[in-house]
């Protein structure tokens, strides 16, 4: 990841701010504020602002006029317990907004969280600059047999080198096909540019976007248990680790919690639950009479280590 200099500037005065508040503020993730944390090859996250820390979701749980004096075990105690019954209205309370730096095909997928608040880089009023998302190696894999929503086996050799040119070839043609359509800095005033909200539908979705995400923390963790788990796909998943940091130096006490309950855990359905008490009284449950698919006898058994 590469920062302009005017970027790097701004980060750097924004860093060197400070100002007196009577708000709560959480150290941790003072000293990360406006930071950018490098995702994949050009992108990036960084944390803009927040509201809130971990004794906002208890105050807002016991519905009290300050910190109080219960210990930190009795706070945390609390916490595990809302997190336990999904009580999602205290974790409502705190709030944080990301700067992003992501591939289009990224924010598309992102953009299906319908729960935050978001405002993107517009094509329609700037130019989109010259940066495009090429897989790693190791991340360019060919498509499941198993599963249409996921990859299979890595490409190698031939195979990826074929598919790693294209992917540049087809980005570069397109955004050089761009800027010559918007004719914005050439040696020809005659020509008309085309208008940008036009010449904009010419460009890969690999090609970068930016974006300003704000979201409360119960519908961040709902985020981030699906996009962190280890069947998303890796381009939004590199993005939802990287937020965990910063949400792990933010609330510490709910996102243990929030690993306990959700990221490490697992839910059983109603007749998952019945062949599990078969099993416990000792009877030798088969998939064929267990009652259940295939696919939810694999995945029971693939939680239980069988």
């Amino acid at each position: 990841m590469q920062l302009s200099d005017s970027d790097q500037a701004e980060i750097d005065t924004a860093r060197g701010q400070s100002a007196s508040t009577r708000r709560a503020t959480v150290p941790a993730l003072e000293a990360m504020l406006f930071a950018p944390i490098p995702v994949l090859d050009h992108g990036f996250v960084r944390a803009i602002d927040y509201m809130g820390d971990d004794t906002a979701v208890v105050q807002a749980a016991r519905v009290s006029y300050g910190r109080g004096t219960r210990k930190v075990s009795e706070d945390e105690g609390l916490i595990r317990y809302l997190m336990r019954h999904r009580h999602s209205t205290p974790f409502e309370m705190c709030e944080i907004k990301f700067h992003v730096k992501l591939p289009i095909f990224v924010a598309r997928q992102w953009i299906r969280h319908r729960t935050a608040n978001v405002n993107e880089y517009s094509a329609r009023y700037s130019v989109m600059d010259r940066e495009f998302y090429v897989p790693a190696p190791e991340h360019l894999a060919a498509q499941s047999a198993s599963n249409r929503q996921g990859r299979g086996a890595v490409l190698a050799g031939d195979e990826a080198a074929e598919v790693l040119s294209l992917l540049r070839e087809d980005a570069e043609r397109n955004y050089t096909h761009y800027e010559h359509m918007l004719n914005e800095g050439e040696a020809d005033p005659a020509r008309r540019g085309l208008a940008r909200e036009l010449a904009r539908m010419n460009l890969t979705l690999n090609t970068y976007t930016q974006w300003y995400w704000k979201t409360d923390l119960h519908n961040l963790f709902h985020f981030l248990s699906l996009r962190a788990d280890p069947h998303a796909q890796y381009e939004i998943r590199a993005y939802a680790e990287a937020m965990m940091d910063m949400v792990r130096a933010w609330v510490p006490a709910c996102f243990r919690a929030f690993e306990e309950y959700r990221l490490g855990a697992a839910s059983f359905s109603a007749s998952m639950l019945a062949v599990l008490r078969r099993m416990l009284a000792g009877e030798a449950v088969e998939q064929p009479g267990s009652g259940l698919s295939k696919r939810e006898w694999a995945e029971m058994m693939a939680v239980l280590g069988r």
